[in-house]
């Protein structure tokens, strides 16, 4: 399990480290970025699913932790720091994620 751990820290590291890559690989900065993506439609249902992947990861947390402060402090930053943010969530809880399955 701790491997799994650290394969999700890891992953998520990564992704920060892509994203800070990209945010000055060209010069352009993410405004531009975006509004070239936002006109290909292709692009828009990329980042319509991205974010109902987010919204499915926050209903999870959600339902997973008792607290309603805990869960806002660990839903809501999703929608911002994207996957780098449940990636962190799922890391710190997977030995309790694992032990609510087995029962």
């Amino acid at each position: 399990m701790n491997l799994i751990r650290i394969i999700l820290a890891a992953g998520g590291a990564s992704l920060v480290f892509a994203i800070i890559w990209a945010s000055g690989a060209d010069g352009r900065g993410l405004g531009p970025v975006l509004g070239e993506m936002l006109s290909e439609p292709w692009s828009i249902v990329t980042l319509v699913d991205l974010y109902l992947g987010f919204l499915i990861a926050a209903i999870l947390i959600a339902a997973f932790e008792r607290n309603v402060f805990v869960t806002i402090c660990w839903a809501l930053p999703i929608f911002v720091l994207g996957n780098v943010w449940t990636a962190a969530w799922v890391a710190y809880r997977l030995p309790e994620i694992v032990r609510r399955f087995r029962g």
